[in-house]
C-alpha cells in the first residue's frame, strides 16, 4: 500500500501557516479584474483585493485550471503517493467535477495509484477544518480508506454561517433581488447565510446592524452545537478584510462557548468576489446541518 497525502484547494482558505507546517499542496483556484487573471503565481493581497472591489471594480470568480490539477497531483503520483484530496463544495463550483475527470484520467496513466476526492459540501475554513481532521487521524496511523469514511460520516456536521456587509455582492451573484438589495441597504438590513446539508449558499435570517449580525452568528452557533460539544476543537473565522469583527467575534465565542483553538484568516478572492468587502463567517463542528 502506498504513502499518502492530504490535499485541498485554496478555496479553503487555510492559512499559510498550515500549508507550511504539513508541506500541503494546494490548487489553486482562480479570479480576475477584467482581462487580469490571478490566482497562482500572480496574487492581490486581501487588502489589496477588497480595495479595489471598495473602489467599484467586479471581480469574476473562475474554476480551477485541469493542467494545474495534474500538474500538481502528478508530481505526488511520480513520488509514488496516493493523494487524498478534499475539495470545495460541488453544488457551488465546477472545481470539485475538474478534480474528479483529473483524478480519474491520472489513475488510468499511473495504474496502481490512487486519488480519492471528497466532495466537502462545504466553503473555506469549514474545508481546512475537514482537512485538520483528516492530517490528526493520518498521524494516528489511519488508512486512506479510515480517513474517507470518517469524513464521510463527519462532513455534515461542519457548519459553516456568515454575514455580509453590503446587499449589492449577493445581488450581482443572484443570491438577493436588486429592489432587496436597494432597500435592504437603506434600512441596514444584514442578512445571515449558511451552507446547507446540498452545500449550496442559502438564506437563514435577517437582522438589523452590523453589530446585531455579528452577535446573531454567535447565537446560531450556541444554538447549533452538540449538547456536550468539544471545546478543544477547532473553530474557523474567516473575514473580507475586517479584521476587528473577526476578533470581536472571536471573543464572543471564547467567552460565551469556551471555544479557545480560533483559526482567523482573510476570505479568499474566489469567494470574496461573492460576499464582498465586509463578508464574515462562522466555521465549525456542530449538529448535523438541516
Amino acid at each position: 500500500m502506498n504513502d499518502f497525502v492530504i490535499t485541498t484547494d485554496s478555496n479553503s482558505d487555510i492559512p499559510s501557516e498550515y500549508i507550511e507546517k504539513y508541506n500541503l499542496t494546494i490548487i489553486p483556484q482562480y479570479y480576475a479584474f477584467g482581462d487580469e487573471v490571478f490566482g497562482d503565481e500572480k496574487h492581490l493581497s486581501p487588502s489589496e483585493f477588497y480595495k479595489k472591489m471598495r473602489e467599484g471594480a467586479l471581480p469574476t470568480s473562475m474554476a480551477n485550471n485541469p493542467a494545474v490539477i495534474r500538474q500538481r497531483f502528478e508530481s505526488l503520483l511520480e513520488q509514488g503517493l496516493d493523494i487524498l484530496h478534499i475539495a470545495f463544495s460541488s453544488n457551488l463550483s465546477g472545481s470539485y467535477n475538474n478534480v474528479a475527470v483529473a483524478a480519474g484520467e491520472l489513475m488510468e496513466e499511473y495504474p496502481g495509484s490512487r486519488i480519492q476526492v471528497i466532495d466537502s459540501l462545504t466553503v473555506s475554513l469549514g474545508e481546512t477544518l475537514l482537512l485538520l481532521r483528516a492530517l490528526d487521524l493520518k498521524a494516528d496511523g489511519k488508512s486512506i480508506d479510515d480517513i474517507t469514511a470518517v469524513l464521510e460520516e463527519e462532513k455534515l456536521h461542519g457548519n459553516v454561517q456568515f454575514t455580509v456587509d453590503d446587499l449589492h455582492h449577493l445581488q450581482r451573484g443572484g443570491r438577493v433581488s436588486k429592489v432587496a438589495a436597494v432597500f435592504g441597504s437603506m434600512i441596514n438590513i444584514k442578512p445571515i447565510l449558511y451552507v446547507n446539508p446540498e452545500g449550496k449558499l442559502v438564506p437563514l435570517a435577517t437582522v438589523r446592524g452590523r453589530k446585531k449580525s455579528l452577535s446573531a452568528l454567535v447565537e446560531n452557533m450556541k444554538a447549533t452545537l452538540e449538547e456536550n460539544y468539544d471545546k478543544s476543537r477547532p473553530v474557523g473565522i474567516i473575514h473580507g478584510d475586517c479584521i476587528q469583527d473577526a476578533e470581536f467575534a472571536a471573543s464572543q465565542i471564547r467567552e460565551k462557548l469556551g471555544f479557545e483553538n480560533i483559526i482567523i484568516n482573510d476570505v479568499s478572492p474566489s469567494i470574496g468576489t461573492h460576499a464582498g468587502p465586509g463578508a464574515l463567517g462562522l466555521c465549525y463542528y456542530g449538529k448535523v446541518r438541516s
